[in-house]
């Protein structure tokens, strides 16, 4: 007898449709973080340097990828912070975000950003949550107090994971 997710079961939410796959890189330098300001439903908001993984993209590559497009640095990810879903209350939009730690070097301050970015911040922990309620989502926050915390993972499990494998993660432990 197969065991199918019941609506009323709070570990075991049934989902709607699949989860978009996201990156997002916690760096930091002297104290601050690196977040982007960028333009949502036209409204400004902050989030970290993230975005969705494409296919054929693996996730490590994905996330070099939105560094680089959204803050014209160059990202190396040096460890995974954590694995977190979410859904958007708003939209019922499901996410499955993989968060990086890495250095940033490289900076070309000429590039053009991405669309939507207005702005790139460092910014501390304490100016961070004097901003809270204008974060992209409760996720931003959650990354950077589990990256305080001291929370790290090895990259080398999930360094090969692609599009359709890490959809396979959500219910791992890492």
């Amino acid at each position: 007898m197969s065991a199918a997710p019941l609506a009323d079961d709070r570990y075991n939410p049934v989902m709607l449709r699949t989860p978009d796959v996201t990156v997002a890189a916690v760096t930091e330098t002297d104290g601050r973080f690196l977040l982007v300001e960028e333009r949502i439903n036209r409204q400004l908001v902050f989030n970290q340097p993230a975005g969705h993984v494409e296919r054929g993209e693996t996730l490590l590559a994905a996330i070099v990828r939105e560094v680089q497009e959204e803050t014209a640095w160059q990202f190396e990810p040096q460890a995974l912070v954590g694995v977190y879903s979410w859904r958007n209350p708003q939209n019922g939009r499901s996410f499955l975000r993989f968060a990086f730690t890495g250095a940033v070097r490289g900076h070309d301050p000429q590039a053009r950003l991405d669309r939507g970015i207005v702005a790139t911040h460092w910014l501390s922990h304490a100016q961070l949550k004097e901003r809270e309620t204008r974060l992209r989502s409760p996720l931003v926050m959650r990354c950077v107090e589990d990256y305080l915390g001291g929370v790290r993972r090895q990259l080398a499990p999930i360094a090969h994971l692609d599009l359709g494998a890490a959809l396979t993660v959500e219910a791992l432990a890492i």
